[in-house]
């Protein structure tokens, strides 16, 4: 299917750049979703290829919310089961990367790959075996929420790490900006072609907003998940720099101190919550515009030090 997809992409460049017109492509490939069907070339290609087991790999969370709390170690066979599902992953991806190798390629045999944006990212993170759950996407964890955002083109850096807060909220304004239209005042994401081309604004948002609702178990929904993939209750929640700070509708709260725990294992929120934090959050569930929201998005906050216990 991804290779369909490719020769796909690659006729609209070409029939683009024949009629000497801006244009703008989306491709969204299926693969690397289960049941994970690579191309046969690459069939196999990456067993034994380690597998990425962080400090949340398989590890019970202090404090956790009642959902998380008390899961039991995962077996043996569960870990073979996504050790195989993560090579099916990887082989997968290969002819993502193929994919991508292709458009870029037809960019450049048309003549307009040095004015054309190329820009690589997911609609979604995925966790898998960390904090003793099978795979599975729905946390507010940063193997849930955190996707790459990889930019090439014109006036965009060779190599460039930009490390500001950004989401998918912001990509809609962003490509408006690029083509030259005009951004509503109704949108709550803020363009990021500054950020791409290298310049950092004096005032940039520090927060973003997280929210899921759940249950997620109807049947037939694709992405429903059951108790041990992760079936969170709803939830809103903030992400900064250096926290994240998660508040379920029960009334159960979540506050990772993520300079001294990364891995977001010991929830700290009896030890108090910096108030800012909630407010950050609620002032971002209640904006509607994008000068509203940036203006959320701009906390000023001193986090206590609080080492994990």
């Amino acid at each position: 299917m991804v290779d369909v997809l490719a020769k796909k992409g690659a006729a609209f460049i070409d029939s683009s750049t024949s009629s000497h017109q801006p244009f703008m492509l989306e491709v969204a490939t299926f693969a690397p979703h289960a049941p994970y069907t690579p191309a046969p070339r690459y069939a196999t290609a990456d067993q034994g290829v380690a597998y990425p087991k962080t400090p949340a790999y398989d590890a019970a969370p202090t404090n956790p919310p009642s959902w998380l709390a008390g899961r039991p170690p995962l077996t043996a066979q569960q870990q073979q089961q996504m050790r195989a599902s993560y090579d099916k992953r990887l082989e997968a991806d290969r002819g993502v990367d193929d994919l991508l190798g292709h458009l870029q390629d037809e960019l450049t045999a048309r003549g307009v790959a040095g004015e054309t944006d190329v820009v690589f990212s997911s609609d979604n993170g995925y966790h898998m075996g960390e904090y003793r759950l099978l795979p599975g996407k729905q946390t507010a964890f940063d193997s849930d929420i955190n996707v790459p955002l990889v930019v090439a083109g014109p006036g965009v850096p060779a190599g460039r790490v930009e490390t500001s807060l950004v989401s998918n909220i912001d990509l809609a304004p962003t490509f408006e900006t690029l083509g030259g239209a005009p951004v509503g005042s109704n949108v709550d994401g803020v363009s990021l072609a500054d950020l791409w081309h290298g310049h950092t604004p004096a005032s940039w948002q520090q927060a973003v907003l997280i929210e899921h609702h759940g249950p997620n178990d109807a049947k037939g929904d694709p992405d429903a998940q059951n108790q041990q993939h992760a079936d969170p209750p709803s939830y809103e929640a903030v992400r900064t720099a250096t926290a994240l700070y998660v508040r379920y509708a029960s009334g159960e709260e979540e506050y990772y101190d993520t300079t001294h725990d990364p891995n977001e294992l010991t929830n700290i929120a009896a030890q108090g919550v910096p108030p800012s934090l909630p407010r950050a959050l609620d002032a971002l569930q209640n904006c509607h515009s994008a000068s509203a929201c940036q203006a959320a998005a701009r906390i000023t906050w001193a986090p206590p030090v609080i080492a994990p216990s």
